[in-house]
């Protein structure tokens, strides 16, 4: 009758399969959290990297999530750095906050020490050919994160 989907998580056996079930079960346990970083780059289809963690953002003041299974990366975003850029999607009935491609492009410029400069040039690259490349919009959030005078040239040469 019903089937686990992680611990303490279970749905209807009788239901179509799910097609994000790591997503499913860390967004019912961290609803105020948004995906972020090569997590979201994955859910746009702007990088070539399998995510091996759900990365999600929380405000500064929150509980960083944490999780066994799924295995979940954490990160603090405060202010405008955090609400800024959620767009809501519906994943098999849940909702699912996920920031848009081009905020997702300034934090991957911000957190690039983390997770190589090479995934983030990739991602800016694949953007600009399979997204409606917004310089505007991808200046806007940089700025937002404090991030314009480091990828303004590499936006400049994708121009």
């Amino acid at each position: 009758m019903i089937e686990p989907i992680s611990r303490g998580l279970y749905r209807l056996a009788s239901l179509p399969p799910i097609e994000n079930p790591d997503l499913v079960a860390a967004v019912t346990r961290f609803p105020n959290a948004v995906l972020c970083l090569i997590s979201a780059l994955d859910w746009h289809g702007i990088t070539t990297q399998i995510p091996h963690r759900v990365h999600l953002a929380v405000e500064r003041d929150a509980r960083p999530p944490s999780l066994n299974y799924p295995p979940v990366a954490g990160y603090r975003f405060s202010g405008r750095a955090f609400s800024a850029g959620i767009e809501q999607v519906d994943v098999d009935g849940i909702v699912l906050n996920v920031y848009s491609p081009e905020k997702t492009l300034a934090d991957c410029f911000k957190f690039r020490n983390r997770i190589g400069m090479d995934v983030v040039l990739e991602a800016l690259e694949l953007y600009r050919t399979r997204k409606t490349f917004l310089p505007g919009k991808l200046m806007e959030y940089a700025r937002i994160c404090r991030v314009a005078n480091v990828m303004a040239p590499y936006v400049e040469a994708k121009i």
